[in-house]
Protein backbone atom coordinates (compact mmCIF):
# COMPACT_ATOMS: atom_id res chain seq x y z
CA UNK A 1 0.00 0.00 0.00
CA UNK A 2 1.23 3.43 -1.02
CA UNK A 3 0.58 6.54 0.84
CA UNK A 4 -0.92 9.64 -1.15
CA UNK A 5 1.76 12.08 -1.36
CA UNK A 6 -0.37 14.86 -2.89
CA UNK A 7 -2.29 14.07 0.29
CA UNK A 8 -0.35 13.39 3.47
CA UNK A 9 0.80 16.23 4.55
CA UNK A 10 4.22 14.85 6.21
CA UNK A 11 4.94 13.83 2.29
CA UNK A 12 7.17 17.39 1.94
CA UNK A 13 9.09 17.33 5.69
CA UNK A 14 10.32 13.92 4.50
CA UNK A 15 10.89 14.71 1.24
CA UNK A 16 12.70 18.44 2.41
CA UNK A 17 14.90 15.84 4.90
CA UNK A 18 15.71 13.15 2.86
CA UNK A 19 16.61 15.55 0.15
CA UNK A 20 18.71 17.63 2.49
CA UNK A 21 20.35 14.36 3.69
CA UNK A 22 21.16 13.26 0.14
CA UNK A 23 22.96 16.10 -0.51
CA UNK A 24 24.76 15.63 2.30
CA UNK A 25 26.56 12.71 0.40
CA UNK A 26 27.68 15.03 -2.57
CA UNK A 27 24.71 14.65 -4.49
CA UNK A 28 26.45 10.67 -5.05
CA UNK A 29 23.57 8.64 -4.38
CA UNK A 30 20.87 11.75 -5.96
CA UNK A 31 18.32 9.57 -7.41
CA UNK A 32 14.58 10.80 -7.79
CA UNK A 33 13.24 7.32 -8.11
CA UNK A 34 15.18 6.33 -5.05
CA UNK A 35 14.58 9.89 -3.19
CA UNK A 36 10.80 9.27 -3.99
CA UNK A 37 10.82 5.62 -2.88
CA UNK A 38 12.64 6.49 0.76
CA UNK A 39 10.14 9.38 1.47
CA UNK A 40 6.85 6.85 0.54
CA UNK A 41 8.52 4.30 2.89
CA UNK A 42 8.96 7.03 5.46
CA UNK A 43 5.09 7.66 4.88
CA UNK A 44 4.38 4.23 5.01
CA UNK A 45 6.26 3.26 8.27
CA UNK A 46 4.48 5.83 10.10
CA UNK A 47 1.70 3.18 11.11
CA UNK A 48 3.21 0.30 12.88
CA UNK A 49 0.61 -2.20 11.44
CA UNK A 50 2.92 -1.87 8.32
CA UNK A 51 6.02 -2.10 9.37
CA UNK A 52 4.68 -5.64 11.02
CA UNK A 53 2.30 -6.08 7.73
CA UNK A 54 3.51 -9.49 6.93
CA UNK A 55 1.26 -12.70 8.13
CA UNK A 56 1.66 -16.24 8.06
CA UNK A 57 -0.77 -18.23 6.82
CA UNK A 58 -2.60 -18.17 9.92
CA UNK A 59 -2.60 -14.83 10.51
CA UNK A 60 0.16 -14.59 13.11
CA UNK A 61 2.53 -11.46 12.37
CA UNK A 62 5.86 -12.04 11.23
CA UNK A 63 8.38 -10.30 13.83
CA UNK A 64 11.66 -11.74 13.02
CA UNK A 65 13.82 -11.34 9.71
CA UNK A 66 13.96 -15.23 9.92
CA UNK A 67 10.53 -15.87 9.75
CA UNK A 68 9.81 -13.50 6.65
CA UNK A 69 12.45 -15.09 4.57
CA UNK A 70 10.77 -18.37 5.27
CA UNK A 71 7.07 -16.91 4.66
CA UNK A 72 8.80 -15.21 1.39
CA UNK A 73 10.36 -18.62 0.27
CA UNK A 74 8.22 -20.63 -2.54
CA UNK A 75 9.97 -23.33 -1.45
CA UNK A 76 8.68 -23.40 2.00
CA UNK A 77 5.71 -21.24 2.44
CA UNK A 78 5.31 -18.56 -0.09
CA UNK A 79 2.29 -20.04 -2.62
CA UNK A 80 3.11 -18.22 -5.61
CA UNK A 81 5.96 -15.89 -6.87
CA UNK A 82 3.72 -12.51 -6.46
CA UNK A 83 4.22 -13.24 -2.88
CA UNK A 84 7.46 -13.92 -2.92
CA UNK A 85 8.37 -10.42 -4.35
CA UNK A 86 5.99 -8.77 -1.69
CA UNK A 87 7.88 -10.51 0.96
CA UNK A 88 10.97 -9.55 -0.05
CA UNK A 89 10.29 -6.25 -1.01
CA UNK A 90 9.21 -5.66 2.64
CA UNK A 91 11.81 -7.05 4.39
CA UNK A 92 14.45 -4.96 2.49
CA UNK A 93 11.81 -2.03 3.34
CA UNK A 94 11.65 -3.33 6.69
CA UNK A 95 15.65 -3.54 7.33
CA UNK A 96 16.31 -0.23 5.17
CA UNK A 97 14.10 1.54 7.67
CA UNK A 98 15.23 0.10 10.74
CA UNK A 99 19.33 -0.17 9.75
CA UNK A 100 18.63 3.55 8.98
CA UNK A 101 16.22 5.46 11.49
CA UNK A 102 16.42 3.22 14.29
CA UNK A 103 19.36 0.43 14.24
CA UNK A 104 19.30 -0.09 17.60
CA UNK A 105 15.53 -1.60 17.46
CA UNK A 106 17.63 -4.23 15.09
CA UNK A 107 19.99 -5.25 17.96
CA UNK A 108 16.65 -5.41 20.36
CA UNK A 109 14.89 -7.61 17.96
CA UNK A 110 18.42 -10.23 17.46
CA UNK A 111 18.15 -10.29 21.21
CA UNK A 112 13.96 -10.56 21.76
CA UNK A 113 14.50 -13.51 18.97
CA UNK A 114 16.55 -16.14 18.61
CA UNK A 115 16.12 -16.92 14.76
CA UNK A 116 17.74 -13.70 13.86
CA UNK A 117 20.69 -14.34 16.15
CA UNK A 118 22.62 -15.29 12.88
CA UNK A 119 20.74 -12.90 10.27
CA UNK A 120 23.40 -10.66 8.38
CA UNK A 121 20.81 -8.03 8.25
CA UNK A 122 22.49 -5.78 5.93
CA UNK A 123 23.34 -8.57 3.93
CA UNK A 124 19.64 -9.64 3.89
CA UNK A 125 17.98 -6.20 3.19
CA UNK A 126 20.76 -6.55 -0.11
CA UNK A 127 19.43 -9.55 -1.34
CA UNK A 128 15.66 -9.21 -0.77
CA UNK A 129 15.97 -6.46 -2.69
CA UNK A 130 18.17 -7.79 -5.61
CA UNK A 131 15.33 -10.68 -5.65
CA UNK A 132 12.52 -7.73 -6.18
CA UNK A 133 14.62 -6.54 -8.50
CA UNK A 134 14.86 -9.60 -10.54
CA UNK A 135 10.97 -9.02 -11.62
CA UNK A 136 11.27 -6.50 -14.49
CA UNK A 137 8.30 -7.46 -16.20
CA UNK A 138 4.98 -6.20 -15.75
CA UNK A 139 3.71 -5.19 -13.76
CA UNK A 140 7.02 -4.74 -12.33
CA UNK A 141 9.29 -3.30 -14.73
CA UNK A 142 8.44 -0.03 -13.60
CA UNK A 143 10.08 -0.42 -9.91
CA UNK A 144 12.39 -2.81 -11.07
CA UNK A 145 15.54 -0.31 -11.59
CA UNK A 146 15.03 1.36 -8.60
CA UNK A 147 15.32 -1.93 -6.21
CA UNK A 148 18.14 -2.87 -8.16
CA UNK A 149 19.88 0.45 -6.97
CA UNK A 150 18.45 -0.29 -3.32
CA UNK A 151 20.28 -3.65 -3.45
CA UNK A 152 24.09 -2.04 -4.78
CA UNK A 153 23.94 0.97 -2.71
CA UNK A 154 21.49 -0.30 0.67
CA UNK A 155 24.25 0.62 3.09
CA UNK A 156 24.64 3.60 1.93
CA UNK A 157 20.98 4.88 1.69
CA UNK A 158 20.53 3.50 5.20
CA UNK A 159 22.91 6.00 6.04
CA UNK A 160 20.70 8.85 4.13
CA UNK A 161 17.69 7.61 6.77
CA UNK A 162 20.30 7.86 9.37
CA UNK A 163 21.02 11.39 8.30
CA UNK A 164 16.86 11.82 7.86
CA UNK A 165 16.93 10.94 11.95
CA UNK A 166 19.32 13.29 12.65
CA UNK A 167 17.53 16.42 11.16
CA UNK A 168 14.03 15.29 12.38
CA UNK A 169 12.98 15.47 15.91
CA UNK A 170 12.53 11.41 16.08
CA UNK A 171 12.20 9.76 19.14
CA UNK A 172 12.65 6.06 19.91
CA UNK A 173 9.30 4.30 18.93
CA UNK A 174 7.55 2.62 21.19
CA UNK A 175 7.13 -0.81 19.15
CA UNK A 176 4.78 -3.38 20.56
CA UNK A 177 5.64 -6.70 18.42
CA UNK A 178 4.78 -10.05 19.62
Amino acid sequence: MKPNRDRHPLYDLFQEHVALSLDRTDGLLREPDVEAYMTDLLLTFLHTDRIFSIRDKNGRRLVSVAEMVAEGDVRVNADSFEREREVHKHIGDFILFWSGVYPEFLRQLRLRFGQDLICDYVRQGRESYHLVSTFDHAPYDREANTFRKLSVRFEEYSYVLRLVRDTLPLSTPNIGYA
